[in-house]
């Protein structure tokens, strides 16, 4: 499938409704639990999709599209949301995701990135030169991931209740 801007911004305009509906009002159990050592919960999940708001996606798609000479990266912590306070309730998570992921496709959008701008490149500290294209691919791609991570993390919640079932049930055998 060809990379479609309108199409990823509508996709990326979903998450934090999707994300809302499945994890507002759920306990303790559902968000906290993880998949072991060294995993993340749905809690954690949406702590690391909040930093990457504030500090990768849009930074990155405006140093592609400014006018600097250096088009190089800072490096992302991935872990940052380790760090934050974890007694800060969901829903105040789901509300702050919300309200930068708007505000950042307001400002992606305000870019007019074109289709030639689309190949215009950036270089990141582990991969080297990518394009506004593959950023952009990537970010759409990196929300669907974690998206089917939370829902993996909270099946393997029910892996021992579901008894024989667990043969029909390919999501508990998905590896974290």
């Amino acid at each position: 499938m060809k990379f479609n801007l309108e199409e990823s911004i509508t996709l990326l305009k979903k998450t934090p409704k999707i994300l809302h509906a499945f994890l507002n009002d759920l306990n303790a159990e559902w968000l906290m639990n993880n998949e072991g050592p060294e995993t993340w919960s749905p809690y954690n999940v949406v702590g690391h999709l909040i930093y990457g708001e504030k500090t990768d996606w849009l930074i990155r798609a405006k140093i592609i599209m400014g006018n600097s000479r250096d088009k190089t990266f800072e490096p992302y912590n991935r872990f940052a949301q380790q760090n934050d306070d974890p007694n800060v309730p969901i829903e105040e998570l789901l509300s702050q995701f919300e309200t930068l992921r708007t505000q950042n496709l307001k400002e992606l959008v305000a870019l007019n990135i074109t289709e030639k701008d689309l190949n215009r490149k950036g270089v990141h500290p582990e991969l080297g030169d990518v394009t506004l294209e593959n950023l952009l691919s990537a970010w759409a791609v990196h929300d669907l991931g974690h998206i089917a991570q939370i829902s993996r993390v909270m099946a393997k919640q029910y892996k021992d209740a579901v008894g024989p079932w667990t043969a029909y049930l390919g999501v508990l055998k998905l590896q974290s």
